[in-house]
């Protein structure tokens, strides 16, 4: 799909989004800084960001602060939890994509009708909106 023209209210955030939005927000571009930093939108981090970001941290691959997961909430960031909807989702998945979190991430923004911001240029290549 092509990248969202004007943006949406409420959006699903892919992982470097998060941890660029709470550690090196010069990373993000102009728009997403500015749509993150207004309150009336509704940014969502997905349970699998979480599990991706467990597993980076057990392989020493992300440093996190202890209190990172807990936080969250605290940032203005809302959970969207992983469904049995969104596994179905999953499952009609072209293999455009080898990451299983961001698989994950596209099959829950395409189920929610939410755009994925991301950068991620393998992203782009499924059925979904992006804002970046």
């Amino acid at each position: 799909m092509a990248p969202v023209k004007s943006p949406p209210r409420s959006a699903l955030l892919d992982t470097h989004t998060l941890l660029w939005a709470c550690a090196t927000p010069d990373k993000l571009s102009s728009p997403v800084r500015r749509w993150l930093d207004d309150g009336r939108n509704r940014a969502l981090v997905s349970h699998a960001t979480l599990w991706e970001l467990s597993i980076k941290v057990g392989l020493a691959k992300v440093s996190l602060p202890d209190s990172f997961f807990e936080d969250i909430p605290g940032l203005g960031y809302e959970w969207l939890e992983i469904r049995t909807e969104h596994l179905a989702e999953y499952r009609k998945l072209p293999l455009h994509h080898r990451d299983p979190f961001d698989r994950m991430l596209v099959a829950q923004a395409r189920h929610e009708h939410l755009p994925l911001i991301s950068c991620d240029p393998d992203i782009r290549r499924y059925k979904v909106d992006v804002f970046w």
